[in-house]
């Protein structure tokens, strides 16, 4: 059990039945009042926030996570193959589970998979990726006055916006998080 005082944006905790992690919180204090606490939590199991207030004294069950690293193997449908680095056990993902991050996955990228009690919750991608852009129009000079963008299709078959002088078959760094173009790489 952990004090509320000690929640933390990433903190995973379980209350309510469910799994939980904390995506922010507030210490607020009220004249003469106690202290409480307010976060919002994110299901782990079904995405879904909501936001609690608790009394500075209170405490939630915190949960121990453990981290796998695994490398991406292939996609059928729906469905997500890794294969674990250490004991090269193939779990099977779904969509839901890898989140937006998987319009991003090709293949042999390395993962890190959040379990508990030996069940998949989330799957976490590295930050950049390197990835190969299959379809693109060709940029025209004099397009725009200042630095313009085109749609780009990359090999993963993720679409990003990169700059006009980008063509097919560059390769181009992209942020996973937010889905923006970064660079050439």
């Amino acid at each position: 059990m952990i004090s509320v005082t000690d929640l933390r944006s990433g903190t995973k905790v379980e209350m309510d039945g469910g799994l939980w992690e904390v995506v922010d919180y507030q210490h607020q204090k009220i004249g003469r009042g106690g202290a409480k606490m307010v976060a919002k939590f994110r299901n782990l199991e079904t995405g879904s926030i909501v936001e609690r207030s608790f009394n500075a004294t209170e405490k939630v069950q915190d949960i121990f996570i453990e981290y796998r690293q695994m490398a991406f193997l292939y996609a059928d449908g729906d469905q997500y193959t890794f294969m674990d680095t250490e004991t090269f056990e193939q779990p099977t993902l779904t969509r839901d589970q890898i989140g937006d991050g998987a319009r991003f996955l090709k293949e042999n990228v390395e993962v890190t998979v959040d379990y508990y009690q030996e069940k998949a919750l989330k799957v976490t991608l590295p930050n950049v990726v390197n990835l190969k852009i299959t379809r693109t129009d060709p940029g025209v000079k004099g397009d725009t006055v200042s630095g313009g963008s085109k749609q780009a299709v990359l090999e993963s078959g993720a679409t990003v916006n990169v700059p006009l002088f980008i063509d097919e078959g560059e390769v181009v760094r992209v942020d996973t998080r937010s889905g923006e173009y970064l660079g050439r790489a």
